[in-house]
């Protein structure tokens, strides 16, 4: 049995409170952000290459001035130019007040856009890795049966994240936060001056009831698979019945992805579409399955090596994390695919609607946006398109690293737009909340894996799996697997 190692303990007990004071300085700092704070941020917006604006702006007033003066004096009313003056100062300044208002939630935004971000990310990546361990046992594959318990320890860590998030959401429900912008009030109101007839026609959808309750439902049926498979695939290591306990873990595996499918797309839609609430595309749930989906891989190999290392999974070798790796060089190409083809489209088609999603994300976050693409999709396929180089662990881990930070960024970039606009910066909210999440999945993880045997001893395909190798055409000549 693998022992948590007390150095590992310490170190992940040490992120999660250096984590915990990160955020809590950052709560703290947010609150504190006043309406004079909103204003000096607009005008340091201004006075940092946004001088046209105001040029831009007193013409705009000075057109609305003229047209409004021909018109009353074409109808024979007389109205003075200083009333007139008076009317457009009065207008301006209920602008300017209303957008330091926008620009202070921004600002009191940070901080749980930034926990947020980070949450989403863990979840999420947690989530994937539930799923693709799911498919291992619907596929039935054998290469794979000696990290199965890698896997099922990984996931130890929906259970907490999930709290966390329902604790979020209701948070946004109460209006403790501003992530979600059709949760405001007045929104389906008709009378009130905050009334969105976009957002009100897609009410049938976005209510906050109908919110919760999806909310709850996904995390229900993902913590819920994830519980009782874990309590079985440990039953199937002393099960002697002719490998039903084995069939009905595959049954339940079946039923959970039928489910999954459903939930991660709806999931996506509520959780981050819904900080769009005017913007839609038919191909986010895949979007985000796949960013999600490449991240879980990369920490599925991670953990593998490491575990490997201190040799406490017996019957891994290079062509397991050779597997491994070329799923993340295989995936990383595919969430390109996906990106491109969304992008491209909306870029394409030219609609104000759609095209108002990338305009926000290429004006105030240009260089993140374009270091996600070469981070995601360049750095991969460089570091990951030689046979060689995928069972080399260090190399993994390299290629890895840039894979999880470029995933995250992706993940930012979909979040901080919508909830902070141009208030967003990298730095303490950012870093501790990562810090938290980290030192949270570590923690879970190995403490997991402490707790059943490191192998699945159950399991009908495991000697399969732990005599696995992989031949590349240089070896053999036939680039085939040699299963013995």
């Amino acid at each position: 049995m693998y022992q948590f190692s007390g150095k590992l303990k310490t170190f992940s007990l040490a992120l999660i409170i250096i984590g915990v004071v990160g955020i809590a300085f950052s709560f703290y700092s947010g609150s504190q952000k006043t309406i004079e704070d909103a204003r000096h941020a607009i005008e340091t917006s201004h006075s940092d290459g946004h001088g046209n604006t105001h040029a831009e702006t007193d013409n705009a007033e000075h057109s609305t001035k003229t047209v409004e003066s021909d018109h009353n004096s074409a109808s024979g009313v007389h109205v003075s130019e200083e009333n007139i003056d008076k009317t457009m100062s009065g207008h301006g300044a209920h602008d300017d007040d209303s957008h330091a208002e926008h620009v202070l939630h921004q600002m009191q935004n940070r901080p749980w856009s930034a926990f947020y971000v980070a949450l989403f990310f863990s979840l999420g990546l947690t989530l994937l890795i539930l799923a693709f361990y799911a498919i291992q046992r619907v596929a039935q594959v054998g290469w794979s049966v000696v990290i199965l318990r890698v896997m099922e320890a990984i996931t130890a860590n929906l259970l907490p994240v999930s709290i966390i998030m329902i604790v979020v959401l209701v948070a946004s429900v109460m209006h403790l936060n501003h992530l979600f912008p059709w949760m405001a009030e007045g929104t389906f109101d008709p009378t009130s001056p905050n009334y969105d007839p976009i957002v009100d026609g897609k009410s049938w959808w976005m209510n906050t009831t109908g919110f919760l309750v999806r909310s709850i439902a996904y995390l229900v049926i993902w913590n819920a698979y994830r519980f009782i498979i874990r309590k079985g695939s440990i039953k199937e290591d002393t099960a002697n019945d002719g490998n039903k306990t084995y069939k009905k873990n595959y049954n339940t595996s079946v039923v959970f992805l039928f489910l999954f499918m459903i939930s991660e797309s709806m999931m996506s839609w509520d959780w981050i579409m819904g900080l769009d609430p005017h913007w839609f595309s038919t191909l986010f749930g895949w979007y985000v399955l796949a960013t999600l989906l490449v991240s879980a891989l990369t920490v599925i190999a991670f953990v593998t090596i490491y575990l490997r290392s201190k040799g406490a999974i017996p019957g891994i070798n290079d062509s397991h994390i050779h597997d491994l790796a070329k799923f993340m060089f295989g995936f990383s190409v595919f969430w390109t695919y996906l990106w491109f083809a969304q992008f491209m489209l909306i870029w394409y088609a030219n609609i104000p609607e759609e095209t108002t999603y990338f305009v926000a994300r290429f004006t105030e976050y240009k260089v993140p946006f374009l270091a996600m693409v070469v981070m995601n999709f360049v750095f991969p396929i460089l570091l990951l398109i030689n046979s060689d180089f995928k069972s080399k662990p260090w190399f993994v881990f390299i290629g890895g690293t840039v894979i999880l930070i470029g995933h995250y960024v992706d993940v930012f970039i979909m979040v901080m737009p919508s909830t902070v606009g141009a208030q967003w910066s990298f730095g303490i909210p950012e870093i501790s909340s990562l810090l938290f999440f980290i030192g949270l999945l570590i923690y879970t993880t190995f403490s997991a894996f402490a707790k059943a045997n490191p192998i699945a001893k159950g399991n009908p395909f495991l000697e399969e799996s732990e005599h696995f190798h992989y031949y590349n055409i240089e070896h053999t000549g036939e680039g085939s697997a040699d299963h013995h």
